[in-house]
């Protein structure tokens, strides 16, 4: 007859070896589960953070360009500005070119040159676009430095003056000839490399004159002009269509005008794109890493794992006159 193992014997058995081996199994599962989430999560979080950083990006560099965009032209004649230096047709623009661009960067953007000197290079259509903006600055339409008015990058402006005869405005409006002091900014803002990072450079005509990134991981800038019919009246907004740089100098709409000069000042609203990446590769593949174009086309062979986003606006010069 066969004995039967003491109850307690056989609670002190332990486990069998298919016991600790699905066990073991049962284990790795639930470790392997929580790891998975875990990476999911982080990977969800690092891509909501390159996001966001992107955002930020992107919506500094519009509001740079829209800024100095919205400013482009004449001063308007506001109290506490400068006395109506519009009044006298000596001086009836601080420069011929309230916007000038360039489908590419212009060779010289980086020189002293003044904006008419500006040359345009031929280089590829894909290539990031450049711009150069002019507008009467003031200690209002600028961060003021000592009072005086300031370039893009915050250098102080330099003083030029005009000979202007100012008529009062009560009787008998009497004239007086009157040297109004000024300030011209010239901002010119392009795309290059800040210790391997792509970014978007302002070059003004301030003290020192040296160009230097305002907005980092900013990949690509493109513009195209939305101009006025030629013969519309000088504060017309009726749009006839958006042209690129180069177009805007050869369309057969504006070749009947004299100069370059003049079909610049049929521009009155500028398309903005800029395309910003992600500070470090973030995407798993090519795939993921595919992004829409300025131009509305996808970019199904990107160079590298970094995730980009274009950011567009449109803006009206409001100041060309």
């Amino acid at each position: 007859m066969r004995r039967r193992m003491p109850i307690v014997a056989r609670r002190m058995r332990g486990l069998t070896l298919l016991e600790l081996l699905i066990s073991m199994t049962l284990g790795l599962v639930i470790i392997a589960a929580t790891f998975a989430g875990y990476l999911g999560l982080s990977e969800a979080a690092r891509m909501a953070e390159a996001q966001s950083r992107m955002n930020e990006d992107g919506q500094a560099a519009l509001a740079v360009l829209a800024a100095n965009l919205r400013m482009a032209g004449n001063n308007p004649e506001q109290p506490f500005r400068i006395p109506a230096t519009r009044v006298n047709p000596v001086y009836t623009s601080p420069t011929s070119f309230a916007v000038r661009g360039c489908d590419g960067k212009f060779t010289n953007i980086t020189s002293p040159d003044p904006v008419p000197d500006l040359i345009c290079g031929s280089g590829a259509a894909s290539a990031p676009d450049s711009i150069a903006i002019t507008y009467e600055a003031d200690r209002f339409n600028t961060i003021a430095a000592a009072l005086m008015p300031t370039d893009c990058l915050g250098n102080p402006l330099p003083a030029q003056q005009v000979m202007l005869t100012v008529v009062s405005q009560t009787p008998p409006h009497l004239t007086e000839d009157r040297v109004v002091q000024y300030h011209v900014a010239e901002n010119r803002f392009y795309i290059d490399s800040s210790a391997g990072v792509p970014s978007l450079f302002c070059r003004g005509n301030g003290a020192g004159g040296t160009p230097r990134p305002l907005v980092e991981n900013v990949e690509d800038l493109q513009l195209t002009y939305g101009v006025i019919p030629v013969g519309a009246p000088a504060d017309s907004t009726l749009i006839a269509g958006y042209l690129d740089a180069t177009d805007l100098g050869t369309h057969s709409n504006l070749a009947g005008l004299p100069n370059d000069a003049a079909r610049w000042k049929q521009v009155a609203a500028v398309r903005v794109c800029v395309v910003v990446r992600s500070q470090k590769p973030i995407t798993g593949s090519a795939g993921s890493a595919r992004y829409l174009r300025c131009d509305g086309t996808i970019e199904s062979n990107p160079p590298d794992f970094h995730l980009r986003r274009a950011y567009t606006t449109t803006v009206v010069l409001r100041n060309r006159l």
